[in-house]
């Protein structure tokens, strides 16, 4: 008979080490654990309580007393009755007064017949548990949970072995202590497990968070936006599970939820590629450039100045009127050209036909260089003039020119995305990898970014798709690079890098470009512009939607689930709020 029951107990201890290693969820983890100790030994409850290492002190976990039908976990409300419980005392001596420290300074087994008459513990917490509950907490038995290298990492104590035929709280007998024992050690490994898998991805979650933290430190022109899309992301993908209309079968599992975190999270990864005087060139000629062009230009200035001063002097008999008119008429000419010149510079209008043709007039106009050029220049510089012959001093220039050194080749002449792109990318690469030209910068016709800038501030989500592909996900990530990357893909198949159409994108994707858009729209931490208020930036979306680049059900949703409003109540400055929302009104 007494065979079978150890069968019996062998038979349940496995079953347990195999739930219990497959176990995923913390909470549900400590409560297997406590259910299955006070069963295989009779108790009528129990504790658990973890090592806070770091703080050198025992948490309060879960509590479970079967006659009381009480159940409390670290959550509850009533878990202040167990404080956190220090494994030294202030002045550094170990706390051997509290049972449960003691166990877990030692690392030994203790069990007690009647707690109330042991003298060498204190049990002040025990006494406030029972008179809050008219309980009596009589016999106890605590045991450490250890990890594979033999460390303490929690304490495990029993309460009231339950006597089988009268029910009375009796000592815990030899063999109930070694069963217990026997499922500390695989409780303390099943621990250890979910503590490894909790830090690592505590600090997965933290370096991803650094790396979206880092791209918006970089530039003032993408502010709190990787952290700010992953929240409407989620509220919205809430949304959508929580349809029952249109996304009636659209639900995320845990690790499904967990994949759209670090996909969100990690959608403008590439962006640590994007030169960073493209991301915020906030006017047409802004670039990186060696400014010895600019002390030359000073020195060509300083020349004038010498040839007119010296032109006055020899002149000084000609008509004063009609010198002094031509000079006015001319300079006129020039403070006119120029503010013009500047006006495009800036990039805030739309360039139309007649002004391109007013820029290249204005170009035309020379004016002559009497130092070399060719003197002071970076490798890269004097790489592009590199077989270009240089002109005999002094030289005839253009006010504005686009010149063979302004062009920037590919590296190896070959750039990063080809027709047909065996990765599927869509996006079409410019011949060159840039082109300084000040008429072809001057000429863009709207905003400041060339053909060739263009394509290396959209290169960054091409960057973000390699970045994460190159990366060993486990299967239940596998779908990130998905998630991340298609955040700038249209409905209609206009949209890059791929090109996708609506019927080739998740949901997920879809949600994303949604976040991205309305974020980008009504961001306030940007200086190249003005935030957009609700109404506005709704509005832009609606016009998405009807030409087809966004989802026209999750724009829906987006609306009447009221996941606008949310978000703009909590990230969106007053004044940009135009459309009254539930917290303003209440703040009324």
């Amino acid at each position: 008979m007494r065979r079978v029951a150890l069968e019996r107990v062998r038979t349940r201890l496995i079953d347990l080490g195999i739930r219990m290693g497959a176990e995923r969820n913390p909470e549900q983890l400590l409560e297997t654990i406590l259910n299955a100790a006070t069963e295989l030994c009779h108790a009528d409850g129990g504790t658990l309580h973890l090592l806070d290492e770091e703080k050198d002190r025992l948490e309060f976990a879960v509590l479970s007393i079967n006659s009381l039908g009480v159940r409390l976990d670290r959550f509850d409300d009533n878990a202040s009755l167990f404080p956190s419980l220090p494994l030294h005392h202030p002045d550094g001596a170990p706390n051997h007064g509290k049972l449960s420290c003691h166990v877990a300074l030692t690392g030994a087994v203790v069990s007690l017949e009647d707690a109330y008459d042991v003298k060498a513990f204190e049990f002040r917490n025990t006494r406030a548990f029972d008179a809050a509950y008219g309980y009596r907490t009589k016999s106890v038995v605590v045991l450490p949970l250890r990890n594979r290298r033999g460390d303490v990492i929690g304490v495990l104590k029993l309460i009231n072995a339950r006597d089988s035929q009268t029910g009375q709280a009796v000592p815990f007998h030899s063999d109930d202590i070694s069963i217990a024992e026997s499922l500390s050690a695989q409780a303390g490994i099943a621990l250890e497990n979910q503590m490894l898998l909790d830090a690592q991805r505590r600090l997965l979650n933290s370096f991803i968070e650094v790396i979206a933290s880092a791209i918006d430190a970089k530039s003032p022109y993408t502010g709190g936006h990787c952290s700010r899309v992953p929240e409407l992301t989620r509220m919205l993908t809430e949304a959508a599970c929580a349809d029952t209309d249109r996304f009636g079968d659209f639900d995320l599992t845990e690790d499904e939820w967990y994949e759209l975190h670090i996909a969100s999270w990690l959608h403008d990864c590439g962006k640590v590629t994007s030169p960073e005087y493209v991301v915020d060139k906030a006017t047409k000629l802004e670039t990186i450039y060696n400014r010895i062009h600019e002390i030359r230009t000073r020195f060509e200035v300083l020349w004038r100045d010498a040839e007119i001063a010296e032109c006055r002097a020899l002149l000084a008999g000609a008509d004063p009127a009609a010198a002094a008119a031509t000079r006015e008429r001319t300079q006129a000419d020039l403070l006119e050209e120029f503010a013009f010149v500047a006006a495009c510079n800036v990039g805030s209008e739309f360039l139309d036909d007649a002004s391109i043709e007013r820029l290249r007039r204005i170009g035309a106009r020379p004016w002559t260089r009497h130092f070399d050029d060719r003197l002071g220049l970076s490798h890269g510089e004097s790489d592009r003039i590199d077989g270009i012959p240089g002109r005999p001093l002094p030289a005839e220039e253009r006010l504005l020119d686009d010149k063979p050194e302004h062009i920037v080749p590919w590296p190896n002449n070959t750039p990063p995305i080809r027709e047909n792109d065996p990765r599927g990318f869509t996006l079409i690469a410019p011949e060159v990898q840039f082109n300084y030209g000040e008429l072809h910068n001057l000429s863009v016709r709207r905003g400041t970014l060339t053909e060739e800038e263009r394509f290396r501030v959209n290169d960054h989500i091409v960057q973000t798709i390699i970045m994460l592909e190159s990366l060993p996900l486990p299967r239940h990530l596998r779908r990130v690079p998905e998630y991340a990357g298609g955040h700038h893909e249209k409905m209609d198949g206009t949209g890059y890098p791929r090109g996708l159409k609506a019927g080739t994108m998740s949901i997920p994707a879809r949600i994303m470009a949604i976040a991205d858009v309305f974020e980008a729209l009504t961001a306030a931490d940007r200086p190249y512009k003005k935030p957009k208020t609700v109404s506005e930036a709704l509005a832009i979306m609606q016009t998405m939607r009807d030409e087809n680049h966004i989802d026209p059900d999750l724009f829906d949703l987006f609306l009447r689930s009221g996941v606008w409003r949310d978000y703009a109540d909590r990230f969106l400055l007053p004044h940009q709020v135009d459309i009254m929302t539930e917290a303003r009104a209440e703040s009324r």
